[in-house]
């Protein structure tokens, strides 16, 4: 075979595989969109097939079930929040300022029509159908808790949040206040969410910072 022949192969399987992600990522914002929109029931390998413009045939092939839909969800909305949190360099501030600014980033993400809106549709689903469904969730609810919980304890031994605070339990305090608001927009959305948002990030940081660190809060504010 040829060099030509070899390049030409390679750059054509190249292809199929960027074709193939392509075509999984279309699938997935499909299925938040038709969740997100049309409600959990809704959204069936049909309706998301015709969303995305490929056939029902192939939404079962890459996901499967609604398992593999949930986790395929999942996996998509987590690789954007932690896109977020990078670009605005939350991993390299300090425990208590790394803390608010998730949960600020949390919240403005929380737009009615937003891709967020899909995630707690499904996560009310397997809730109130009792599926297995709800693992997927807990999986990921606990990567957040501890995540939440390395910056309580790095504010903690930054001096910036009070040394008595247990970090898993206020982590999940604080990932239990995100979950609530989510679950209110979804009930009333129209809800005001900026004044919530405001006295949310106020109370949490008044509850578990240092008194030396809000002075120096309120001094830059």
């Amino acid at each position: 075979m040829s060099r030509t022949n070899k390049k030409s192969i390679k750059k054509a399987r190249r292809t199929q595989v960027e074709r193939r992600a392509e075509s999984g990522l279309g699938l997935v914002k499909a299925a938040i969109a038709v969740a997100g929109r049309d409600g959990v029931t809704a959204a069936t390998f049909e309706a998301i097939g015709r969303e995305a413009g490929y056939s029902r045939s192939l939404v079962t092939q890459r996901f499967g079930s609604k398992q593999g839909l949930t986790d395929a969800v999942i996996a998509f909305l987590h690789e954007r929040l932690e896109s977020i949190l990078t670009d605005n360099q939350v991993d390299q501030m300090s425990g208590l300022d790394a803390l608010m600014a998730y949960m600020d980033l949390f919240l403005r993400s929380l737009e009615p029509d937003g891709e967020l809106r899909a995630y707690f549709m499904l996560l009310s689903s397997a809730v109130a159908e009792a599926t297995p469904l709800r693992t997927a969730f807990a999986t990921h609810h606990e990567r957040v808790r501890q995540r939440m919980a390395a910056f309580i304890v790095a504010g903690q031994e930054e001096g910036c949040i009070l040394p008595e605070i247990d970090a898993d339990s206020a982590a999940l305090i604080v990932g239990s206040l995100q979950l609530g608001l989510a679950m209110q927009l979804l009930v009333d959305p129209t809800m005001n969410l900026e004044p919530v948002r405001k006295t949310a990030l106020a109370s949490v940081r008044r509850s578990f910072a240092t008194p030396r660190s809000d002075s120096q809060n309120k001094e830059v504010s």
